[in-house]
């Protein structure tokens, strides 16, 4: 009887492709079977029993009762993140409303609690049900975009509110977006086997393969706006954050 593979879920943005070349080219690569949807998607498809490993959004962990973070590295950032952030045509000040984007739990509950308690601005919130908001993202509504989509949206708009820059200056510590985690915890040769082939990813990862994305530097986004070593400071920040949730 062959054995099944791991099934492992993976977001398909950007600042994941130093993790999924790690995946394909480590020492695990042969064990398994890696499957890409976004972020909130992950969470269903763990919860459900279609992975075995997911990077999950960090907003998610309570939801899933006992869980096991089995990786030194995650998806965080020291401050500027440039990937997760509130754009606008008017200052802060004059915001009214603001569209969440459907794609991650994490982006907007961190949006929500930003606003609350750094910005200090009451907005109303309307859920995003699938691309088309972004186009209503005029006036005084604003709109929060994450992943690549807020990389190309970058130059479209005069105000942007970096979720990553809004949390660093609230709290003093790096955050984290994702991470990680099996359900079970999975046998000790097989932890490390994938943290290693995590960590080859990010050490050896080349961002010049994907030089066709014009809408932002991908170097500066992989090498300084993202922060993928999940340290202590990093866990202080996301401790933190699930606390205020």
């Amino acid at each position: 009887m062959v054995e099944r593979k791991i099934r492992v879920g993976a977001v398909s943005y950007l600042n994941t492709k130093p993790f999924i070349y790690g995946l394909e080219h480590g020492p695990i690569k042969d064990e398994i079977e890696l499957l890409l949807d976004y972020p909130a998607n992950l969470v269903k498809m763990l919860k459900s029993d279609q992975i075995d490993i997911g990077l999950v959004p960090v907003g998610a962990l309570p939801s899933l009762g006992e869980y096991h973070i089995i990786s030194d590295y995650c998806i965080g950032t020291e401050g500027e993140v440039a990937s997760v952030a509130v754009f606008s045509e008017v200052p802060m000040k004059e915001i009214e409303e603001v569209y969440l984007d459907y794609q991650s739990r994490t982006s907007v509950l961190l949006c929500k609690l930003l606003f609350e308690k750094h910005w200090k601005k009451d907005v109303k919130f309307i859920s995003a049900e699938d691309e088309s908001y972004i186009d209503n993202i005029k006036g005084k509504t604003a709109g929060l975009i994450i992943g690549d989509r807020a990389l190309m949206h970058r130059s479209k708009f005069t105000f942007i509110y970096d979720l990553g820059l809004g949390w660093k200056e609230m709290t003093g510590l790096p955050f984290v977006f994702a991470v990680w985690v099996s359900l079970s915890k999975p046998d000790f040769s097989l932890e490390d086997k994938f943290n290693q082939s995590i960590g080859i990813g990010v050490l050896k990862y080349d961002s010049s393969i994907l030089s066709n994305f014009k809408a932002y530097d991908v170097h500066k986004y992989i090498t300084q706006n993202l922060s993928y070593e999940l340290n202590s400071l990093k866990k202080r920040g996301l401790d933190f954050f699930i606390l205020n949730l």
